[in-house]
């Protein structure tokens, strides 16, 4: 038998009133399709786990989303019913209503598939890591001015590649009054 999670009902009732019937119905489905489920919240909002992660749902002030953890593998390059502007968290694009989820045997199917696929032991392919060695471009206006500051140019120097970059963009896109 599967096992609720009492932070999935607070979850729940502390959204907002559009949200808890769609909230409420998909957690019903997912208990339908897969009696053996666990709830548990992970990032702050409900997941559904049966050997390994299937599926999750959330709600934000104006939509809900649910989605799969291996959607790719249970919609293949469509990403699921939503138009890719559509999509919100999940595969199913912003949710205001019930009438925005698939009928409830399709989305039964899909909860099924998701269960088949962890049964399985069906892993999500990883992207390998780019061998690439990345390159910044640091301006030279900027590289002049930390080498002036030991201590600006040391911190710069110790700041991880994806920090550094955030820091140089930040710096060329700050608006300059020409005077």
């Amino acid at each position: 038998m599967g096992k609720r999670d009492d932070r999935v009902d607070a979850y729940i009732a502390k959204s907002a009133d559009f949200a808890k019937p769609i909230l409420n119905h998909i957690r019903k489905l997912v208990h339908h399709a897969c009696p053996d489920v666990e709830e548990t919240m992970k990032w702050s909002f409900p997941h559904f786990d049966y050997k390994g992660v299937l599926c999750s749902m959330a709600s934000f002030k104006a939509h809900c989303a649910f989605g799969f953890w291996k959607g790719a593998l249970i919609f293949g390059k469509d990403k699921g019913p939503a138009t890719p502007e559509d999509q919100a968290m999940g595969q199913f694009g912003r949710i205001t209503s019930l009438s925005d989820l698939p009928k409830d045997d399709v989305l039964i199917g899909y909860i099924k598939k998701a269960v088949e696929l962890n049964e399985a032991g069906v892993k999500l392919s990883v992207r390998p890591k780019s061998k690439d060695k990345k390159e910044l471009i640091v301006p030279d206006y900027f590289v002049a001015l930390l080498k002036k500051n030991k201590k600006a140019l040391s911190t710069f120097e110790a700041f991880s590649y994806s920090h550094k970059k955030e820091y140089v963009e930040w710096i060329t896109e700050a608006k300059w009054s020409i005077s």
